[in-house]
């Protein structure tokens, strides 16, 4: 028993000196000093054992149990917890673009299309008077202003609108048949290898449409299926950079990576319309369908309390891209995850960090049958129009969003597979990486 007690705190401070080490190449200090800390206790209780336990081998006992009987009940694969939660449904309403605050955004005072609005929406203008009276995102006047932080974000935004043209276009005449097996995986190996972090196909359904157009022209027209598959994949956002959040290397980072998934959108529609199939690409500011949903649906994730899709291995930490086709496919099963619900549940991080204070702390509400977290668009978006940046800040802070490396690996699949193991590691969460984690200053 002593050598067995010796044995696993050593284990244990190996462990701990892994992890000290990783934390400090993410930049994590109050984390690398308590792993650091812990693994020298480990050291020191593992002499003390190896000094006293040979006369009092009760200690050796004891000290085991300390340690292996929480491990091991925290590790087991029991979690009644899942079988209990409902995932996110499907919901049973579309969404109108127009009533979408990007959409209200492009809305100009004093005309024809500004005063219909409102005129039908009168709940809506005063809330929308309240963004509108600040210096706006990326405005020179906002209080986060960085010239050449805001001036890389609006290059990236002005880019991706520059694509806007080319998400549709004529078809090649001549259909090349193709096994639906062999084009789906090139087109989830060619996405790969040009930078996706994860990729799915789904069915379009009618609920990952929008109902009217809202964002581009010709405005409030309706918005026809006209495809059979989604492809959805996501592109992974910088850590290092959202350690700013909510400061300008944020926005710039959101503005990149939207281009990086428009662009590699567009590219791919463009080589399934040379193929002879249809497709469009839906790309930031162009939208015909809600990417999270179709995201979702095509085994990608699970959408969180912050309304964000929770990936796996990135958590929020992603940006999104869909593409629409006919292209022969073979579609992914949706992956619901009620541990990523019930993680949800009992973190709150993101609204207790939320400097607009968008995102509720209760629990979901049943909003005709569908079961979800709501944020305050108007709050949220009040907040961006005030410092001039896109803030993710929750995402910064969801303990899903840290580094894909085995250290975070690790702590993932225990969350997935034991409710203990969730409860646990949710209050370790905020031990070695605090309830509210500091903003990163920006370089001199």
């Amino acid at each position: 028993m002593r050598f067995f007690a010796i044995a696993i705190y050593l284990l244990l401070a190996v462990v701990a000196t892994a992890a000290s080490v990783v934390s400090l190449r993410e930049g994590e200090s109050r984390a690398f000093r308590l792993f650091a800390l812990l693994s020298a206790v480990a050291v020191a209780w593992a002499g003390a054992l190896w000094q006293v336990a040979a006369s009092t081998p009760w200690l050796a006992a004891c000290s085991t149990v300390l340690v292996a009987l929480p491990i091991t009940a925290a590790l087991l694969p029991y979690d009644p917890v899942r079988r209990s939660l409902r995932t996110s449904a499907p919901p049973s309403r579309n969404v109108d673009e127009r009533d979408v605050i990007f959409a209200r955004r492009r809305l100009v005072p004093g005309t024809t299309r500004f005063e219909a609005y409102y005129s039908e929406h009168p709940e809506k203008r005063a809330v929308d008077d309240r963004w509108r009276a600040r210096p706006g995102l990326l405005s020179t006047d906002a209080a986060f202003y960085q010239p050449l932080w805001f001036a890389a974000a609006d290059a990236s935004f002005d880019t991706i609108e520059a694509l806007h043209p080319h998400v549709d276009g004529p078809v090649e005449d001549n259909r090349v048949p193709l096994d639906a097996v062999e084009a789906t995986r090139f087109v989830k190996d060619w996405l790969k290898h040009s930078g996706a972090h994860s990729v799915g196909v789904t069915a379009l359904r009618d609920y990952h449409l929008y109902t009217h157009r809202g964002r581009q022209e010709p405005y409030g027209e309706p918005i026809r299926k006209r495809h059979r598959w989604a492809i959805a994949f996501t592109v992974e956002m910088s850590h290092e950079l959202l350690r700013f959040a909510p400061l300008a290397p944020t926005v710039r980072e959101s503005a990149d990576q939207y281009l990086r998934a428009g662009a590699m959108a567009v590219k791919l529609a463009w080589m399934i319309r040379k193929l002879g199939y249809p497709a469009r690409a839906h790309v930031d500011g162009n939208y015909e369908v809600i990417c999270p949903l179709v995201a979702r649906d095509a085994g990608l994730g699970e959408i969180g309390r912050m309304g964000l899709l929770m990936t796996p291995r990135l958590g929020p930490r992603v940006r999104i891209a869909v593409v629409t086709t006919d292209l022969p496919l073979v579609p992914d099963a949706a992956q619901p995850d009620a541990a990523v619900i019930d993680a949800c549940l009992h973190c709150r991080k993101c609204a207790a960090n939320c400097p607009a204070q968008a995102i509720p702390f209760g629990p979901r509400l049943d909003e005709q049958g569908v079961l979800r977290w709501r944020i305050d668009a108007e709050a949220c978006f009040t907040y961006w129009s005030t410092v001039g940046t896109d803030c993710a800040r929750c995402v910064r802070v969801c303990p899903f969003s840290h580094p894909d490396n085995w250290l975070h690996q690790l702590v993932r699949t225990g969350i997935h597979r034991s409710a203990l193991f969730r409860r646990v590691a949710l209050k370790l969460e905020d031990v070695f990486y605090g309830t509210k984690p500091p903003v990163k200053p920006l370089p001199s």
